[in-house]
């Protein structure tokens, strides 16, 4: 694994405005600054509608539990229409995660893509509120197909079991472009962490492959959240050979990793995880989490939870945990107890934003 590095370039290039073409409004701003950041985190910028719903909704609309869908317009507005009262806030994978970052007490950037409408507004209140570097390219709302139109949003129906299923209209988060990445703030992460979501779409792909390579460039270390088992399933082979050239942190669960390394049980997928040299933080739900390097597995249990309200999130502040760890030198098996607590924090409530002091955890965690 390579190390976490510090900024390694004398001079930085300085903060600017976003940009694009003239038709791109400037609705974040500049990120602020030019020190270097813990993790600069890169995903579809989503704005999350959180409701409880009894199961046979799922049934009803067809949806498979537990997996994310992506979704055209008409069908985003059909499962809107059939749910109860919900709750608005931003998400994303990427995003919560850098959000996680910044309530430890460390420094993040996102880098994304929303519409210059409602709902991007609102994402890019919470993540500037959230303390998180901002620099997401801005669509005008009225432009391009009408099913690229508009800022992402991700309808997350939450059972009684706590379990999520998500369905997903990306919008114009998905037209994000190598042209769309800040070059400028990807050198300024320790970590650049990408979220394999991003592999759905084409233009999306080039942008992962252009930040990989300016980190690559500035001796960054690239982290990737495998994201959804679907997802794997729909890219393994490409996903594979991103993980063995290019990656040097690897998170998923094992329904995820079983599927990444095509083999029948999860202690399969752990040794090949072994085999890649890579260091793999591998989840498992209420048993805890896995950490994997070229010597073999070590098994970290699980942080007691309250009761379980909404697991949406959890496995993003996980990733919180274990990379403000690593940033901070913490060896492997602590990045991964801090992540468990993490994850701990949001199992409680609705919704992927920690309500709880994580800077609190993250002390506590370093002075053990």
């Amino acid at each position: 694994m390579a190390a976490v590095p510090e900024p390694t370039r004398a001079q930085q290039r300085p903060s600017r405005e976003m940009e694009g073409p003239p038709a791109r409004h400037t609705l974040a701003g500049p990120a602020e600054g030019t020190r270097a950041l813990d993790v600069v985190g890169m995903g579809n910028a989503i704005v999350d509608v959180l409701a409880e719903v009894p199961d046979r909704v799922l049934a009803e609309l067809g949806l498979v539990r537990g997996s994310m869908e992506l979704v055209d317009l008409r069908r985003a507005e059909q499962i809107y229409s059939a749910l109860g009262p919900a709750v608005e806030v931003s998400g994303g994978s990427a995003a919560n995660t850098v959000a996680g970052v910044a309530a430890l007490g460390g420094t993040s950037g996102f880098v994304g893509k929303v519409a210059d409408d409602d709902l991007g507004r609102v994402f890019v209140h919470d993540m500037r509120a959230s303390g998180v570097n901002l620099r997401v390219a801005v669509a005008d709302a009225d432009a391009g197909d009408a099913e690229e139109r508009g800022t992402g949003r991700s309808l997350v129906l939450v059972t009684g079991d706590a379990e999520r299923t998500m369905a997903t209209h990306l919008g114009v988060a998905g037209t994000l472009s190598s042209e769309d990445v800040p070059g400028d703030l990807v050198e300024r992460g320790k970590v650049l962490y990408l979220e394999g979501y991003l592999w759905d779409r084409e233009s999306a792909k080039q942008a992962m492959r252009r930040a990989v390579e300016i980190a690559h460039d500035c001796d960054r270390s690239v982290a990737l959240s495998l994201s959804d088992s679907f997802c794997v399933e729909r890219h393994r082979r490409d996903l594979l050979d991103l993980v063995v050239g290019d990656v040097d942190v690897l998170f998923g669960n094992e329904h995820e990793l079983v599927r990444l390394f095509d083999t029948g049980t999860f202690d399969d997928a752990l040794s090949a995880a072994a085999e890649t040299g890579v260091l793999v933080a591998a989840t498992c739900g209420a048993r805890g989490s896995f950490v994997v390097d070229g010597h073999g597995a070590l098994e970290v249990p699980a942080a007691p939870a309250p009761k379980i309200v909404d697991k949406t999130g959890a496995g993003d502040m996980y990733a919180s945990g274990f990379l403000f760890g690593l940033t901070r030198g913490l060896e492997p098996v602590d990045c991964a107890r801090l992540g468990s607590m993490c994850a701990s924090a949001v199992l409680g409530h609705l919704g992927a934003r920690p309500k709880h002091d994580l800077a609190a955890l993250a002390l506590t965690e370093e002075l053990a």
